[in-house]
C-alpha cells in the first residue's frame, strides 16, 4: 500500500470519527440542525474517500473522477450549510447548486485536457478552494458575536482555501499528479495532496466541534442556573452573581446593594386558591422584576423569596427602587385570583461596606426583610451596616414606610 493510500485510508477512518462526534452532538439536542449538516459533511466525506480508492479499478477514470469531485464539492456546500445555520445566515444554495453543476461539468469535460495542464488542475482544485471562502464569508457576515474560536476557525478556513488554490502549483513542483487517474495514487503529489486534506480537515472540524461543545455545555449551564418558574436565576447562581458583583464594587470603589423581598402570606394563597394560582403569583412577581430590574440581576432564592443584586446603586436609590416595585406589585391583578384580591411583598435592603463579604451583604439585607415582616408586611425596610452606622454616600431619606 503507497503512501498516499494510507493516509486516504486515514482520512476515511478519520471523516467516520468525525461524522459519528457530530451525530453525538446533535442527538444531544434533536434541534441541532447545524450538527447534522456537519455530520452529512463527513459522512460523504467518507464516500468520496471511497471512490478515490476504486478509481484505479477502473479503465476509463472519467466518471468516476469527476463522481469523487462532485461528492467531495457537496460535502463541502453540507459543511457551508451547517455553518449558516449555526452562525444565523441564510445558507446561499442557489449560488452554490448553480456552483455545482458549472464545476462538475467543467471538469468533466477537462479531462481532455492533458493531464499535467494547469487549466485541468486549476479546475478540479479551485472549486474546493472557493468554497472554503465561501464558509468564511458565512462566518464573517453573521451578525452574532464572535469569540476566539470563531476567529480562529476563519483563520483555518481561510488557509484551507489557500492550500486548496495552492495545489496545482505543488503538483507542479513535484512531478505531477501521475500519468493518469489510475497512477494518481502512487504519486509524490498525491501523498502530500492527502496528507494537507487530513490536517485541514481536523482542524476545521475539531474547531467547529469545539464551537458546538461550546455551545451545548453553556446552555447547560444556562439551564442549571435557571429556576424553571419564575425564569429567574436560582439561589446558587444568583449567589455567584452577587460574589461577582462584590468582587468589582470592591475592586472598582463602586456601591452595590442588595434588595431581597419576600411574598406576603404565600401560603395563604395557596391554601386558599390552590397551587397553581400561587404559581402565577410568583411567575406574575418574577416577571415585574425582569422587566423592572433593567441592568441588574434578580434570582428567586426560595419558595416565594426574591433577591435583586444592583451594582453601581446606592442605599437610597436601591430603597427608592424596592418602594417603585413594591407599590407597582401591588396594584397589579393576578389571573386566578378575585379581582379585589391584590397580593404584596416586603423588602429588605441592604449597601455594601467595605469591610464585608457578599455572605454579610445578604445577611444584613436578610435582616432588613425580617423588620420589614415584623413591621406589618408590604413595606421596606434598610439595614445599617456593621456597627449600625450608614454608608457615607447615603442620603438623607424617610427610613420608615408602608
Amino acid at each position: 500500500m503507497s503512501g498516499a493510500n494510507f493516509i486516504l485510508l486515514i482520512n476515511l477512518s478519520v471523516a467516520g470519527l468525525l461524522a459519528a462526534s457530530f451525530l453525538a452532538v446533535a442527538f444531544h439536542d434533536v434541534g441541532r440542525a447545524p450538527a447534522r449538516w456537519f455530520a452529512s459533511g463527513y459522512v460523504l466525506g467518507m464516500a468520496y474517500s471511497a471512490i478515490e480508492f476504486s478509481i484505479p479499478a477502473f479503465t476509463d477514470a472519467r466518471i468516476p473522477v469527476v463522481t469523487a469531485f462532485a461528492v467531495f464539492l457537496v460535502a463541502t456546500m453540507a459543511f457551508n450549510a451547517g455553518l449558516a445555520r449555526k452562525y444565523g445566515v441564510a445558507p446561499p444554495w442557489p449560488p452554490m447548486l448553480l456552483f455545482l453543476v458549472a464545476a462538475t461539468i467543467t471538469v468533466y469535460f477537462v479531462q481532455d485536457l492533458p493531464r499535467q495542464s494547469l487549466a485541468r488542475m486549476m479546475a478540479y482544485q479551485l472549486p474546493y478552494a472557493i468554497m472554503q471562502f465561501v464558509g468564511l464569508a458565512i462566518v464573517w457576515s453573521s451578525r452574532q458575536k464572535r469569540g476566539r474560536l470563531d476567529r480562529i476557525l476563519m483563520a483555518v478556513l481561510a488557509a484551507s482555501g489557500v492550500q486548496f488554490a495552492s495545489k496545482p502549483f505543488i503538483a507542479h513542483a513535484l512531478g505531477g499528479w501521475g500519468a493518469n487517474p489510475q497512477a494518481y495514487l502512487q504519486s509524490n503529489y498525491a501523498l502530500v495532496s492527502q496528507s494537507l486534506g487530513t490536517v485541514f480537515a481536523l482542524a476545521v472540524a475539531l474547531l467547529v466541534l469545539a464551537i458546538l461543545v461550546r455551545e451545548v455545555l453553556a446552555e447547560v449551564t444556562s439551564k442549571s442556573e435557571i429556576d424553571t418558574l419564575s425564569g429567574l436565576l436560582n439561589r446558587g447562581a444568583f449567589t455567584r452573581e452577587v460574589e461577582q458583583a462584590v468582587h468589582g464594587a470592591l475592586r472598582q470603589g463602586a456601591p452595590v446593594t442588595l434588595v431581597i423581598a419576600d411574598l406576603d402570606h404565600f401560603k395563604s394563597i395557596n391554601d386558599n386558591f390552590g397551587h397553581a394560582s400561587g404559581d402565577r403569583v410568583i411567575e406574575t412577581f418574577a416577571g415585574f422584576l425582569r422587566g423592572a430590574a433593567t441592568g441588574h440581576v434578580a434570582g428567586r432564592i426560595g419558595g416565594e423569596e426574591f433577591a435583586i443584586i444592583l451594582p453601581g446603586t446606592n442605599l437610597a436609590a436601591a430603597r427608592l427602587f424596592a418602594e417603585g416595585t413594591r407599590s407597582a406589585f401591588g396594584a397589579l391583578p393576578i389571573d386566578g385570583l378575585p379581582a379585589d384580591n391584590r397580593c404584596t411583598a416586603s423588602f429588605g435592603v441592604a449597601e455594601l461596606h467595605p469591610s464585608e463579604t457578599s455572605a454579610d451583604l445578604m445577611r444584613r439585607a436578610d435582616e432588613a426583610l425580617y423588620l420589614a415582616k415584623n413591621a406589618g408586611r408590604d413595606c421596606v425596610r434598610i439595614s445599617a451596616g456593621p456597627g449600625g452606622e450608614w454608608p457615607s454616600n447615603a442620603i438623607a431619606v424617610n427610613f420608615r414606610s408602608g
